[in-house]
């Protein structure tokens, strides 16, 4: 066992010489997570302490260790504006700590507490930016494997307030990296396994397609695809027989939802295929520079109060103009392409109308002609 003297871990407390440690912000699997000050930059940045390994045998304490580091090694490989940045890597008495982008934020998972669910329009920004940051974490090889309300931040005050971004690469695992998976080992958060995964499965690409459709899910119905339970056991169980409770709030993005959450891994869409079926489904084609890298928006084009704190709510940023729409101009449009229906009401779906508007002229002018000739 280890049974070495183990630093006081509490605000002031100074991280490898550098990260000035000020409150604690959240926690998780891997340990706590601290707002600290960064001396060298002078800037704010978020770290995360590992759980304390005293009294865990060698072996194990080396595992926790390593598990961090990967976390490290894997968040380091994405750069991208919807997923929060890994700065740094450092070991302070022995121990990894991860040091992060500091995004002052609230969670989906802490928006609903807040509200009972969150509109549609909202949920398919969220949505489209999520699905751009892990398309290209797949890209490079990188499986998120834990996506859920908790680990999607939503920034609700300073520069960036209203933009979407991903956390927590926990328990990723990357291209080249040694085969972490065991079998019969359930990964993840049971409310959004998906089935292959509930089973005993290894997470994939299409496993993460799955779990960021649950969340959606979540965000719009107020309750996970397979409902709530205090009973994990029977969650797990609901998730690998891919018994979702059909969707009654989510709209436009019904299919795409459904699409996501396909029982079958390969019947899903990849991530990038995702992000366009729901930015088309909400907005319509063509409108991901007015969606990705922008804040989210109400569809009046502000900041929605459940992600803004205090003055935020209502703001406009640059980006805040109102949601494009042409959703709705699609609809309309087979009305002017229905020129060739037969059946249809209004001149435009009928062929023989100037035709039959010719004659009828002709026919008049006839008469005239004639009643001149008999008054002569």
């Amino acid at each position: 066992m280890i049974d070495r003297p183990r630093p006081i871990i509490g605000p002031d407390y100074l991280v490898a010489g550098r990260y000035r440690l000020q409150s604690k912000i959240g926690g998780g699997g891997m340990g706590a997570v601290w707002l600290a000050l960064d001396r060298l930059l002078n800037r704010d940045v978020a770290i995360k302490q590992v759980l304390t390994t005293a009294g865990l045998d060698e072996a194990t304490a080396r595992e926790v260790r390593e598990q961090i580091m990967h976390e490290g090694r894997v968040a380091a490989k994405l750069s991208h504006e919807h997923a929060i940045a890994v700065y740094d890597v450092v070991l302070e008495a022995g121990e990894p700590w991860l040091v992060m982008e500091h995004l002052p934020s609230r969670s989906v998972a802490r928006a609903l507490a807040l509200v009972e669910a969150l509109p549609p329009v909202e949920v398919a920004q969220i949505g489209a930016q999520v699905a751009d940051a892990l398309a290209t974490a797949h890209a490079a090889g990188i499986v998120h494997r834990d996506i859920k309300p908790g680990n999607i931040l939503v920034a609700d005050r300073g520069p960036e307030v209203g933009k979407a971004k991903l956390s927590d690469f926990g328990i990723s695992s990357g291209a080249g990296d040694p085969a972490d998976h065991q079998d019969g080992i359930i990964t993840g958060t049971p409310a959004y396994l998906p089935p292959e995964v509930a089973r005993g499965a290894a997470p994939t690409t299409a496993s993460d397609v799955f779990s960021l459709g649950a969340t959606l899910y979540t965000a719009i119905e107020g309750q996970p695809p397979f409902g709530f339970d205090e009973d994990s056991d029977a969650v797990v169980a609901r998730a690998a027989m891919a018994q979702i409770i059909p969707p009654t709030r989510s709209g436009v993005l019904t299919n795409a939802l459904l699409h996501m959450m396909e029982p079958a891994p390969q019947r899903r869409p990849s991530m990038a295929e995702a992000r366009d079926e729901i930015l088309t489904a909400a907005f319509g084609p063509g409108t991901a520079p007015y969606i990705l890298g922008a804040p989210v928006r109400t569809e009046d084009g502000t900041i929605p109060a459940w992600a803004a704190r205090n003055s935020a709510s209502g703001l406009r940023s640059p980006h805040s103009a109102p949601l494009p729409r042409p959703h709705a101009g699609a609809q309309a449009a087979p009305q002017r392409l229905g020129t060739g229906a037969t059946g249809g009401s209004g001149f435009t779906s009928n062929p023989g109308a100037p035709l039959a508007v010719a004659a009828g002229l002709l026919i008049g002018l006839v008469l005239v002609i004639a009643i001149i000739i008999v008054a002569l």
